[in-house]
């Protein structure tokens, strides 16, 4: 049996310049070069194809890679926790809250609450455990320059929180493209080791992939980037516990006839990659309508919330009654 490598620079053939290449790039774990392709390795400048496959290879065999017994899977469950929205009625719709270890993805039209949930969960993933947070800072990738640094602080005035303070404590990066996005994620071990990132939030996943592929020529290479990003953010989540939120554009589908012809970007490409899958629209006045599309363990069903001055709230039973 081969000896379990630790270090990057244990492998065959790895020297430290090569070692930092390849942190640089994203990769600090030997259980990321083992999950890799030749392809990403071969991105990086001075590292050919020889070279790349050695090092794949050797981070294989390195690994402890293989089948593990079902107990020790729920082990590792044991260790998720949950975020809260905001609104109990949208926390019990996806079982509790919004969990480490997963993606959850949000999609509707246009003031639809998508945003507003991202900028409440990134005030309540900074709150005590027993008020529902995490007590942890938030990463979020803006790709459509929609953060609202005014907004935030005001949900974090809301909440109790010092608006300078909190807004410290998110990681804000524009996304200028999708390659730019994808490499975004790359950078983003260093920083959560750094800084006790506990919510990584990209809103939208789809706006980039969008406009940056353009005709059916480009539909599979879109496809294909496409579920190798949201495969990255699962690592993140399950290798770091931690909530993945992302939000997701939408169009109308003129083949469907009868019923709702609103359909997320994306295709089953991310419908299959995503956990948790919530189709958000809006209702009356500041009532907004959550229904669960896809979970790996909940019912589908509907929740109604409301998106006021202090953020995401429940409607009360007055409000409920009217």
């Amino acid at each position: 049996m081969s000896k379990t490598i630790e270090r990057i620079e244990d492998l065959p053939g790895v020297t430290e310049a090569v070692a930092n290449k390849l942190r640089d790039a994203g990769f600090r774990s030997i259980a990321q070069l083992a999950a890799a392709s030749e392809r990403e390795i071969m991105e990086i400048p001075g590292i050919g194809e020889t070279t790349a496959s050695k090092i794949i290879e050797g981070a294989r065999e390195g690994l402890d890679l293989g089948f593990e017994t079902a107990d020790k899977i729920m082990e590792r469950r044991a260790s998720i926790v949950k975020l809260a929205s905001g609104s109990k009625e949208l926390d019990k719709l996806v079982g509790g809250g919004f969990e480490t270890q997963k993606v959850t993805e949000a999609y509707g039209k246009y003031s639809s609450g998508k945003s507003q949930i991202a900028f409440q969960l990134a005030i309540n993933v900074q709150l005590p455990k027993d008020k529902g947070g995490l007590e942890g800072d938030c990463l979020f990738i803006d790709t459509e320059n929609t953060f609202s640094p005014e907004r935030v602080a005001q949900i974090a005035e809301a909440m109790g929180l010092e608006p300078t303070e909190a807004l410290k404590r998110i990681h804000v990066a524009r996304a200028y493209n999708a390659d730019y996005q994808m490499a975004l994620l790359k950078k983003a071990p260093e920083l959560i080791e750094s800084n006790n990132i506990k919510l990584i939030i990209v809103d939208s996943l789809t706006a980039k992939f969008r406009t940056d592929f353009i005709g059916r020529a480009t539909l599979s290479d879109r496809q294909q980037k496409l579920g190798k990003h949201v495969g990255d953010l699962h690592k993140l989540a399950e290798a770091y516990n931690l909530v993945v939120y992302v939000t997701n554009q939408v169009m109308e589908n003129p083949g469907i006839m009868f019923g709702d012809p609103t359909t997320p970007i994306g295709g089953p490409t991310l419908g299959h990659a995503t956990s948790y899958r919530l189709y958000l629209r809006k209702s009356k006045e500041d009532k907004r309508i959550a229904r669960l599309v896809d979970s790996p363990s909940m019912p589908e069903g509907e929740a109604i919330f409301r998106v006021t001055e202090k953020g995401v709230e429940d409607v009360d039973e007055e409000k409920k009654k009217g």
